[in-house]
């Protein structure tokens, strides 16, 4: 895929958040949203890009099975698309929260974006490592319900059997798709540790790290919000009874 094509598709990915943001805005948003309407348009507009991205990396592998067997060098220009369509996502959100949220509540998140645009970018413009960028991807199957968490709780529908089945749902795509994956993925990196140039080791090894601490940090707070808390309550419920 040449320069001009990561280009176009990058820069399309990114004028097709901003506009997708913009009209979100334009719906109408919950009461109990209103007081963020900000974060109520940028959490609408990552839960496309993980609808978008799960279904995208899935099919990646269905169509081309034989990506996952060299994850460095086979790939098709629908999976390299993919790995661009992501960037200029990635690109589009680091400014939506540059601009709108302070940065003390931003930084983790402004971080894992730079590590993600500097590891994608590399993959695409070298054609290289994009099976392996396919894979990171399917993070965002998890992501899927994640959003769609924050999203109910928003709308102040975070007692319901909705929001209890999503909550399920989340924590077990969350081990499924972002813990196995990304241990996967630090085991795929050091077994194939003399076929990966100095550069890129080092920037998958960091990535990887970064990553996985964070991941593991935001389960423990799933895990607490969503059913450590609630167990508490019952259990304080039954004693009072």
């Amino acid at each position: 895929m040449e320069l001009s094509s990561v280009i176009l598709t990058t820069g399309g990915s990114y004028g097709f958040f901003r506009l997708l943001n913009s009209g979100v805005g334009k719906l109408s948003i919950p009461d109990s949203a209103c007081r963020n309407a900000w974060k109520w348009r940028n959490i609408c507009t990552s839960f496309v890009h993980s609808l978008v991205t799960a279904i995208w990396a899935v099919l990646c592998f269905f169509l081309q099975p034989q990506m996952a067997e060299d994850l460095i060098e086979t790939h098709s220009a629908f999976s390299h698309a993919l790995v661009s369509f992501s960037i200029g996502y990635f690109i589009y959100d680091f400014f939506d929260m540059v601009l709108n949220q302070r940065l003390s509540q931003s930084w983790e998140l402004l971080f894992h974006h730079l590590v993600v645009i500097t590891c994608f970018g590399l993959s695409v413009l070298s054609c290289r490592y994009v099976g392996f960028a396919v894979v990171a991807l399917l993070v965002e199957i998890n992501s899927v319900f994640l959003h769609l968490r924050q999203i109910l709780r928003m709308a102040s529908l975070a007692t319901g059997t909705l929001y209890r089945v999503n909550s399920m749902i989340n924590l077990g795509t969350y081990v499924v798709f972002r813990i196995n994956t990304l241990a996967w993925m630090t085991r795929w990196l050091v077994l194939n540790r003399d076929k990966v140039p100095l550069l890129a080791y080092t920037l998958g090894s960091v990535g990887m790290a970064i990553m996985t601490a964070m991941n593991i940090v935001l389960f423990y707070r799933l895990l607490r919000s969503d059913f450590l808390k609630s167990s508490t309550r019952e259990a304080k419920k039954e004693k009072d009874m």
